[in-house]
């Protein structure tokens, strides 16, 4: 059954202690990402509350180890295959979901082989299902062409789940029409943003002005058509320099990208471990632009941080990155933008006015809200 609720985020009354959630994600920190931040932000203030949250997870290194406790929280990882691949086949996690006790099973994510294994053990044993989308883009066109199809194997898990959870409307809207469900049942839950930590060290990138693309290193995040605009932006503003913030596959072929147009100069390639948030933070709070010219992105963790710290920001003008732009508080630019286009408007906004700091709903805002889903699943089954 899939129920909806108002977006609001008041305390939760739950006793504490009274249920087992199991919150499964194909990954979690240390590895980076988006959807990882979300669920070690969430998961961690549920487990702080007094809720037993044990975060079910996998590890393709075999270096990781299989139990964790974070605090209130405990994590355990499970083997899982082809260790060359994202898609995250694990019989062990799929196992746990169904003999560990819990009251109820919150999937993160639906891009991989464990959220289908997940739900359809957990309804199988007839325990209560919750589902975070957290869409993204993939730099294959295959699997990107795919998703249409791996949505619609998912459709009836979905449908049977207790409730859906959505990071921004444009997933409300299309899981709606894939499902073939009212809007109104698929609760819309915004991810926290709080400004990144930083010092007085001095960033080890600069430039006049600075520009930080953020995320991982893969096609589909546009690091690419920032690097093609520093030639025009460096005849505009010579003093520029580009961030390249991130790790990934898809470094080379952006290094030689920069040194086929000449501008190796003027960008940096540089990445955070999870435990470095402050030298992150420091590195934004210095940016005069921070940019994301992804293909696909939901409800962006890294850009809600920089507008947190008052950064001013370039998006590309599709999927959830429109929202942003109709709240006033980033500056789109078309996918296709010619470079010198593209270079242009970065110019433009690094000279322009300082940006104020956003505030937007906190973690704490989020985990109130998934806690209030979770109080509606328990009472049902009770």
């Amino acid at each position: 059954m899939i129920t909806g609720y108002p977006e609001s985020s008041p305390a939760s009354s739950r006793p504490a202690g009274s249920m087992r959630i199991a919150m499964v994600a194909a990954r979690f920190p240390p590895q980076l990402g988006g959807t990882e931040v979300h669920v070690s932000e969430v998961a961690q203030r549920i487990a702080g509350r007094g809720v037993d949250v044990t975060v079910l997870t996998t590890d393709v290194s075999g270096r990781l180890p299989p139990v964790e406790q974070r605090g209130e929280l405990a994590v355990r990882r499970f083997p899982a295959i082809p260790r060359s691949s994202d898609l995250y086949v694990s019989p062990g996690l799929a196992r746990e979901v169904t003999q560990g006790g819990y009251d109820l099973v919150h999937v993160q994510g639906v891009h991989t082989l464990v959220p289908p294994m997940a739900l359809a053990a957990a309804q199988r044993a007839g325990i209560p299902t919750v589902v975070t989308f957290h869409t993204g883009g993939h730099s294959s066109r295959l699997r990107t062409a795919l998703r249409g199809a791996q949505w619609w194997a998912l459709r009836p898990l979905l449908r049977r789940s207790h409730a859906l959870i959505a990071v921004c409307a444009h997933e409300v809207e299309l899981f709606a029409r894939r499902l073939g469900v009212d809007p109104e049942t698929i609760q819309l839950i915004r991810n926290g943003a709080e400004p990144l930590p930083f010092d007085d060290r001095e960033p080890e990138v600069s430039g006049s002005p600075l520009i930080c693309s953020v995320g991982r290193l893969e096609r589909y995040k546009g690091h690419h058509r920032l690097i093609a605009a520093m030639p025009a932006l460096l005849t505009m503003t010579p003093g520029a320099h580009l961030a390249v913030v991130g790790r990934g596959a898809y470094e080379r072929e952006l290094r030689r990208l920069a040194v086929r147009l000449g501008v190796e100069h003027a960008v940096t390639f540089t990445a955070f471990d999870s435990a470095d948030r402050t030298g992150l933070g420091t590195l934004i709070r210095s940016s005069d632009v921070v940019a994301l010219l992804s293909e696909y992105e939901a409800h962006p963790v890294a850009l809600m941080e920089a507008l947190a710290l008052g950064r001013k920001v370039v998006v590309a003008a599709t999927s959830g990155l429109t929202e942003l732009a109709q709240a006033g508080i980033v500056t789109t630019v078309p996918l296709d933008a010619h470079p010198a286009a593209l270079a242009a408007v970065l110019a433009r906004v690094a000279q322009g006015p300082e940006a104020s700091a956003c505030e937007f709903r906190t973690w704490d805002d989020c985990a109130n809200d998934v806690l209030r889903v979770y109080d509606h699943a328990f009472e049902a089954r009770s």
